[in-house]
């Protein structure tokens, strides 16, 4: 299957939104709500919710237009309709067993210029397992009521099943009478599943805290704290019980860490260890065992387990014979691979959100579970540019004394951004990153010739009403330089390069709370003091400025030469118009500074090509042995008719990230294409889920995605073949300076009047 590197896709905010879905119930409950018929009683939507969460002018309850019985689910969209789509979700448990779930429905839909479905999503403990939400089937326009069915398989794993009907884009959807069947038989006549019980489910002597409070920590108290989180992690990833899951493992590290508390130097924490690792019980002789890897492109950090200095002999002879015997298994306990894609998912890593501040036990358990992510798991652990012993040394101290639940967050933010990741960061608790507030002057701020710029509004009205002008560099905020703020708040801002972080400090360089703000700025050479006023949030477009595309529909000709594509707005079924309408351009402009807004790499990159051209390969991670990735699948673009002739040019800046780094490699592929802009995010690979204690929820980059001879894409981003930057005299004067500088490239002149016209300068 075609991988679909991505951050925020859609199935990612559904994902999202099913979270807070409806309480578990018996089978046989779940008929009339699936039908709409149990509405209208406790609530108006009874237990649907979806999103938007708060389902204001997008879900209703329909007693007008029905299929059957008294009531219909209805989505409705318009222009002004906030996010992107609206959808109706219903959560249940997956405790019935058999190889195929089905979701049959009835919808009626009118003015639909996105698309409309039914979807099916199966997770284990919030990660996806298998989803579909018909997008491929194009459903459009209008129609009368149809039924439709989603199938998909059983996946073993899976804990629960989250269904609805979705709404893309404008128009209205009516959904009425759902049904699940397994297997072809109605829900209710399922073989009930019985599972076997893990230690997660039967061991609750730490649910309430880990009975661990820590005052100062002492030099040896670290070391040892230090050792312990390398320890566990390794014993997680490579002792057979643990392995297996037969330990409640986050559960054993509060069984141990008073014993290494009280230990008073190195050789008594040494014997805690060992001892610990003994009650363990000896790894079993393997019968089939894993040969050590060799020749891969990233290889294990384990030599420490030889290194007698820092483990003593008898604590580095058993971790050695645990790693000769490690289980020769597909998927591990704690980890496994996605299906069809390969990268690490966690299923069974618990959030425990009920502990709103985690103590100092649990704030460890944060530190060793994400460091020992990172240390086996992260497909990009060299390109880090870090001493990871070293930040898992420095973190110690910095947990522990972290003990309000907004310290604790930063502490953790802070060390999410050691991996230099733009997926990762704590995406559940932004607003403990600095600046903190519920208000921003109503502006749009890039970084442009190293000043923080204003480019735009983010409220018509109240954006010009600051006095701030379009072009103007912001020197100070109530009297701190930018560059100071910039340096304090760097080290929170997790980024896998500048040029993301300075995006993302943009974005929030103004917040703070509501009320007068002064700014110093810089003007037409001169220094200009404004006083602004910072307005709420929710008053505001949050959405505005975080594409660098022309306004307007996805294709236009911008003349008989050019033609122009920008990814933020495309819709796979329309595919085939974008290509005809390219036809006889002498350039085709595809702008990638935005978010695709559906996966084109295949349907739309075919038509660049005029033979099978490679363009990218991936390494994933082998659960056999943990912190190894070997190159896996090279991908290449197939050609297909119409062939688009003319010259091509892809647009990138700090706004390209993930799914848009992914479409831009595809795309260059084409030879003699061009790449024009600045470098890009640098995050590129399907992302991989990570919960922490208290709730905090975080990612990494879970794939490592390369082009065909191995140069690297994490970091560095898609370098551009044309490097332009906007300037700030451009955006003084309106202009898309990285737009005109790929026309001229590929075209060889200048752009026309005409064609200025068309970009809107």
């Amino acid at each position: 299957m075609p991988l679909k590197p991505a951050c925020f896709t859609l199935a990612i905010c559904v994902f999202l939104l099913g979270t807070s879905a409806t309480r578990a119930q018996s089978r046989e409950d779940k008929s009339r709500v699936l039908t709409f018929e149990a509405a209208g009683t406790a609530s108006a939507l009874g237990e649907w919710v979806g999103t938007p969460l708060d389902g204001v002018g997008t879900r209703f309850l329909d007693s007008t237009v029905v299929h059957e019985g008294r009531y219909s689910g209805r989505l409705e969209r318009a222009a002004g309709s906030p996010s992107t789509f609206s959808a109706f979700a219903l959560k249940i448990p997956i405790d019935f067993s058999g190889d195929s779930l089905e979701l049959r429905g009835w919808l009626k839909f009118e003015n639909v210029n996105g698309f409309a479905g039914l979807w099916q999503r199966q997770d284990v403990a919030n990660t996806v397992v298998a989803f579909d939400n018909m997008e491929s089937r194009g459903l459009k326009g209008a129609a009368d009521w149809a039924e439709y069915r989603l199938s998909l398989p059983l996946m073993p794993k899976a804990r629960e099943v989250t269904v609805g009907a979705l709404l893309v884009g404008e128009g209205k959807l009516w959904v009425d009478d759902l049904r699940l069947y397994v297997d072809g038989k109605l829900l209710s006549e399922a073989p009930v599943l019985v599972r076997t019980p893990t230690p997660l489910d039967t061991d609750h002597e730490f649910d309430a805290g880990s009975n661990v409070e820590i005052a100062d920590l002492t030099p040896v108290q670290v070391e040892n704290l230090m050792l312990l989180g390398k320890v566990w992690g390794f014993l997680k990833y490579h002792h057979p019980a643990v392995v297996a899951g037969k330990r409640h493992w986050d559960y054993d590290l509060f069984r141990v860490l008073p014993g290494l508390l009280a230990a008073r130097d190195r050789d008594g924490g040494e014997r805690a260890l060992t001892n610990w690792v003994d009650a363990l019980g000896a790894a079993p002789p393997c019968s089939s065992c894993v040969d050590p890897p060799r020749g891969l492109p990233l290889l294990p950090r384990l030599g420490w387990l030889t290194d007698d200095k820092l483990l003593g002999g008898d604590l580095s002879a058993r971790l050695a014979a645990i790693y000769a015997r490690r289980p020769n298994v597909d998927d591990q306990f704690y980890v496994v691979k996605a299906l069809g894609v390969g990268n690490p998912e966690f299923p069974n890593e618990k959030g425990y959100s009920e502990l709103k501040e985690p103590d100092a036990g649990y704030r460890l358990l944060s530190l060793y579970r994400f460091w020992n992510i990172i240390e086996y798991w992260f497909p990009y652990r060299e390109v880090m540019d870090e001493d990871w012993d070293g930040v898992l040394r420095e973190f110690v101290p910095r947990l522990t004394a972290a003990r309000t639940r907004d310290d604790y967050a930063a502490a953790m933010m802070a060390l999410i951004a050691r991996a230099h990741d733009t997926h990762a960061n704590l995406w559940n608790a932004l607003d403990v990153r600095p600046p903190r507030g519920k208000a921003q002057v109503p502006v749009l701020v890039r970084f442009i010739e190293n000043q923080a710029v204003v480019t735009g509004y983010s409220h018509a009205a109240l954006g010009p009403a600051t006095g701030l002008r379009l072009g103007d560099a912001i020197r100070e905020i109530d009297g701190v330089p930018v560059d100071t703020l910039l340096a304090r708040w760097r080290p929170l801002y997790a980024a896998s390069n500048e040029a993301a972080r300075l995006r993302d400090v943009g974005n929030a360089l103004t917040r703070g709370e509501p009320g007068p703000v002064r700014l110093t700025v810089k003007r037409d050479g001169l220094t200009v003091d404004v006083s602004a006023m910072r307005a709420p949030l929710d008053s505001l477009n949050r959405m505005s400025g975080r594409t660098h595309d022309l306004p307007g529909p996805a294709f236009r000709r911008l003349s008989d030469d050019v033609a122009y594509l920008k990814m933020s707005s495309v819709k796979t079924g329309e595919v085939a118009d974008y290509v005809r309408g390219a036809l006889g351009a002498r350039c085709l402009i595809i702008d990638l500074r935005n978010y695709p807004s559906a996966f084109l790499v295949f349907d739309f990159g075919r038509h660049l090509v005029s033979k099978p051209t490679p363009f990218v390969m991936f390494t994933s991670c082998d659960t056999r042995n943990p912190g190894a990735f070997d190159w896996g699948q090279t991908l290449s673009l197939t050609p297909a008719e119409p062939h688009f002739e003319g010259g091509v040019a892809i647009l990138v800046d700090e706004i390209t990230q993930s799914s848009a780094e992914y479409h831009a490699m595809a795309l260059r592929a084409r030879p003699s294409s061009l790449v024009v802009g600045s470098m890009t995010a640098g995050a590129d690979g399907n992302v991989s889920g990570i919960p922490l204690p208290g709730g905090l929820r975080t990612m990494i980059s879970g794939i490592g995605v390369f082009y065909p001879d191995h140069r690297p894409t994490q970091r560095v981003g898609i370098l551009p073949d044309v490097v332009v930057r906007p300037t700030i005299a451009g955006i003084r004067a309106g202009r898309d300076e990285v737009m005109e500088a790929a026309i001229r490239r590929v075209l060889g002149r200048s752009v026309t009047d005409s064609e200025r016209a068309a970009m809107g300068e």
